[in-house]
């Protein structure tokens, strides 16, 4: 692969950058998790009629940019510096390119120019806690975690030529200020499990959300209550399930087989542009107590000039840099279908948090408090591996994947 940037790929970096250090700071962020969205609608806006953030990996033919995973990657790391919150995650790393991936040509055009411009956001919801699970990050996705057709979860039936939903989601990311919910249900029963993708429109009758308080506050969540709701099919028909017909394969994901398969190529990719929003959030938190121990003086002399110091914020900048560097390349891979997110997205977590733990310690008492930034790099870190996680399921399982323990020879 190559390494170096492309003079666009460094030109998204720098406008994104300079944006950021304008419309994000700490004051603003503050006040941006408080209000009703969780986050700044005009600075939205502008990411989406100015700058093109929510399409830039959809094809232009749809109204997106037409760029790769890496330019996503890229952006996010930058929004990452500043823990920016935002649908951007949510809609178009995790919802759209499932609406690209498995929707019929009449939904593609309806949803995807409204996505890429930003004038609609979208969540995935997945029943319970199991968005992980269903990414396929910390295990096979091909379980019950929709439901299995037992109490709990979300079913779907079909009712009146069309499909009802009825059921629960305890972790939407965005869910309580999306426009647009793509909802997995469980449906067929014993006879013919299988799992479906549905469109939810805000404000469908016997839609019922909940914004909920979270350890971050710049990930906001929702419990997605769904009372025998009116839905769509995603796809058109059940082409995109494990037991759809010939006629959907165009509409299965990367991996193949239907709904399993594309949830499991959106988390691969997903798992890549949050490894480098992750980096991006470490970097920061070294930048920020690099800063302060170069100034905080204790015995006459700044405390940075301590060895002791010195020693461990060098391995903290070993661990961010070998993690950017495992981000970039599961970025670069995720375009060819190699599956090395998860392993990336691990590496990163453990570098945010040793960042933001060594941050806090090294900021001293006031590292501590409230009133200080430090925390919620902290808690960031935390949140992710709650969502996503945690560090040693993701590497479990890409062992798994691997055969690295079945005691056979390992393929290098």
């Amino acid at each position: 692969m190559d390494a170096s940037f492309t003079a666009e790929q460094d030109e998204i970096r720098r406008t994104l950058r300079e944006l950021l250090h304008k419309r994000c700071g700490p004051e603003e962020l503050r006040a941006a998790v408080g209000t009703p969205a969780g986050y700044d609608t005009a600075l939205w806006e502008a990411f989406g009629r100015q700058l093109g953030l929510p399409g830039l990996a959809l094809p232009e033919r749809y109204g997106g940019v037409g760029c790769s995973v890496t330019e996503l990657a890229l952006a996010c790391e930058e929004s990452g510096r500043v823990l920016a919150p935002g649908p951007l995650l949510a809609t178009a790393v995790l919802a759209a390119p499932l609406v690209l991936a498995l929707g019929t040509e009449a939904q593609r055009t309806a949803l995807l120019p409204r996505l890429a411009s930003g004038e609609l956001t979208a969540a995935l919801t997945v029943p319970g806690t199991a968005l992980a699970t269903a990414l396929g990050l910390v295990g096979d996705n091909r379980g019950d975690w929709s439901g299995g057709g037992r109490a709990g979860g979300v079913q779907a039936r079909r009712a009146d030529g069309g499909w009802r939903l009825y059921g629960q989601a305890a972790q939407v990311l965005d869910g309580h200020s999306a426009g647009l919910l793509v909802v997995a249900a469980h449906t067929g029963g014993f006879a013919r499990s299988r799992t479906l993708l549905f469109l939810v429109r805000a404000g469908a009758e016997g839609l019922v959300r909940v914004r909920q308080t979270t350890l971050d506050e710049t990930r906001p969540q929702a419990r997605v209550e769904l009372r025998d709701v009116e839905a769509e099919l995603l796809g058109g028909s059940d082409a995109g399930s494990d037991a759809g017909s010939d006629a959907g394969s165009e509409r299965r994901g990367a991996a193949g087989s239907g709904v399993p398969g594309a949830l499991a190529a959106v988390g691969n990719t997903a798992a890549a542009v949050l490894a480098a929003e992750a980096v991006g959030a470490a970097d920061r938190a070294l930048e920020r107590t690099v800063e302060y121990v170069r100034q905080r003086e204790q015995f006459g002399r700044a405390i940075g000039s301590f060895q002791a110091v010195k020693h461990r914020l060098a391995d903290v900048y070993v661990a961010v840099q070998a993690a950017r560097s495992a981000a970039y390349y599961a970025a670069w891979a995720a375009a060819k279908g190699e599956r090395v997110g998860p392993l990336a997205l691990a590496q990163a977590l453990e570098a945010l948090r040793t960042a933001a733990a060594e941050g806090i310690q090294l900021h001293g008492g006031i590292g501590f408090t409230w009133e200080h930034d430090a925390h919620l790099y902290f808690k960031r870190a935390s949140g992710d591996e709650l969502l996503f996680g945690p560090v040693h399921r993701l590497r479990g399982h890409a062992a798994d994947a691997a055969r690295l323990f079945d005691g056979g020879e390992v393929a290098v």
